[in-house]
């Protein structure tokens, strides 16, 4: 695909947030002023195609390095549709296990989960984070052993989830708000025992969606502002 081609290509929500990010960098080391921060960045989150987000970072470093410009790559990648494809990665897990006695434990970020992960909580907590995870498999198992402790998996939307868990004086908690699952996203089965304790599930938005939704409303609520001052 030809350079002219590819900057025609549809931008996603990650390819602005990457450009939102430069821009941010930018500000901070004083590359930008405010102003034109404020512009860029509200072009950026408007931006449709590559070739409109590619002038927002041309004059800029890269990854806000003092080294000179480097050129960010808009070339779109194909992926199986669904967005999935790309982090159903086979092989093992990076982490395939957690302990908390009297402690905690946590995974989160980006780290490959297992085809089964287990833990174990006593008088502790552990927190599973999937949400920037990749995944070893299209179904994986989470198994939990919480005893006087708990332990929360947290999953993004589109996820399925499969809660098959046994709680004695204890409890395994079903996600809320369960959505439509993604084409191709991958199936989470929770299962274990908990006693006096209690394995917890939470869909959460990633951090870089939560990011662009808390930018969107800042513009939109500058939007408001600029107009009402128009009106005045």
């Amino acid at each position: 695909m030809s350079d002219d081609a590819a900057l025609d290509l549809r931008a996603s929500d990650a390819d602005r947030d990457r450009v939102a990010e430069i821009l941010r960098d930018a500000l901070a080391e004083g590359r930008l002023d405010m102003e034109e921060f404020e512009e860029r960045l509200e072009s950026a989150y408007r931006a449709r195609t590559y070739g409109e987000l590619a002038p927002l970072t041309r004059d800029l470093p890269a990854a806000g390095a003092v080294a000179p410009p480097v050129p960010v790559s808009f070339t779109k990648v194909p992926v199986e549709s669904g967005g999935w494809a790309s982090r159903i990665v086979g092989g093992g897990g990076s982490s395939t296990s957690g302990v908390a006695v009297l402690s905690g434990f946590e995974r989160k970020g980006r780290w490959t989960v297992p085809k089964r992960f287990s833990c174990f909580t006593f008088m502790g907590g552990g927190e599973i984070d999937l949400r920037e995870a990749d995944f070893a498999d299209r179904e994986v198992e989470i198994h939990c052993v919480a005893v006087m402790g708990g332990v929360q998996v947290i999953v993004e939307p589109g996820v399925e989830v499969v809660v098959r868990g046994v709680g004695v004086m204890g409890g395994f908690e079903h996600p809320r708000d369960d959505g439509p699952v993604d084409p191709g996203a991958p199936r989470v089965v929770i299962s274990g025992f908990a006693f006096w304790g209690g394995v917890g599930v939470a869909r959460k938005l990633p951090r870089a969606e939560r990011r662009r939704l808390r930018e969107q409303r800042r513009l939109e609520k500058l939007e408001r502002g600029e107009r009402w001052r128009d009106e005045s």
